[in-house]
């Protein structure tokens, strides 16, 4: 449906002051806090978890070598999603220069709605990680305690959840270190960015960024931030919905990813019949995670 002139009465009257309701700010990007971007050039893309090979065996003099085998574990897919949106405006109010008035206001408006949907269907990658019906390649959530590996199970979240804390944190951090392949062989990983709803941004800023340890009346260190721990300290994430979940991007590669098929377009055309001018905004990309491992998460007490 067109905007037409009874949708825009106040704009054919004389003496308005100001229109407002389309200008608001909005979060920028968000999801490059989490997510790293990749191209992709087909309507999906499939990442393959490969094994390595696991801890070499002693060889008896004389004895044969013992061979073992590399093999796929599971695949991770990346579907990606049309996302478009559109507005008219009628001969009629184009006639009367409301289109000239409101043309700018409301391309920003319909760029704020393409940039809201993308930072929702990002966090929601984060906001399902501990839902079982939202499964990765390996047929578990995001953040689980069991993950299958060929050598038994591997966990990305808190065995006992827990809300934001120091204890809590610390534990995240010992648990990263703790990280094994798919084989059982110990993966040297660290914690570097903790994610967050802006409802803890007050209590991280407490635990990371205190010269001592907070809510404790002993002069004792904070030791989270004189080891350099979490270096690219928090990301308040505005679009997450569980108020006490968080979550520990790692190093580990290959972990959450952002795949953009088409950067966003803009095109304008007439329309012959009804001489209404239309306006389209049209992105594909998909959010998703490979390697469970680059991030560990709480879903909170």
């Amino acid at each position: 449906m067109a905007i037409s002139r009874n949708q825009l009465v106040k704009e054919l009257e004389p003496g308005l002051n100001a229109l407002f309701g389309l200008e608001y700010n909005r979060y920028e990007n968000q999801h490059e806090e989490i997510f790293t971007k990749e191209t992709s050039d087909r309507a999906f893309e499939e990442e393959v978890m490969l094994s390595g090979f696991a801890n070499a065996a002693v060889k008896p003099e004389g004895s044969a070598v013992v061979f073992d085998n590399a093999q796929e574990t599971y695949t991770a897919r990346y579907q990606h999603e049309t996302v478009a949106l559109a507005f008219a405006i009628t001969e009629e109010a184009i006639e009367d220069n409301l289109y000239d008035r409101l043309s700018s206001r409301y391309t920003k408006a319909l760029a704020r709605s393409m940039a809201n949907t993308k930072q929702v269907k990002a966090a929601n990658i984060l906001n399902r990680a501990f839902n079982s019906s939202f499964a990765g390649g390996d047929g578990k959530e995001l953040c689980a305690t069991d993950h299958p590996t060929i050598f038994g199970t591997e966990r990305n979240e808190l065995s006992t959840a827990a809300d934001l804390s120091e204890t809590s944190i610390e534990q995240s951090l010992i648990d990263i270190n703790a990280f094994t392949d798919e084989r059982g062989l110990k993966v040297a990983a660290r914690g570097v960015k903790l994610i967050i709803p802006s409802e803890l941004q007050f209590t991280a800023e407490r635990i990371l960024n205190s010269a001592n340890r907070v809510g404790t009346a002993d002069n004792d260190l904070n030791a989270m931030k004189s080891m350099g721990m979490i270096p690219q300290g928090y990301a308040v994430n505005n679009y997450l919905t569980d108020t006490d979940a968080f979550f520990i991007l790692t190093d580990v590669p290959n972990g959450m990813k952002y795949f953009e098929r088409s950067p966003i377009k803009t095109s304008m055309e007439g329309d012959f019949d009804t001489g209404n001018v239309r306006y389209k905004a049209r992105e594909r990309y998909s959010f998703g995670f490979s390697d469970f491992r680059g991030i560990f998460g709480s879903p909170g007490a």
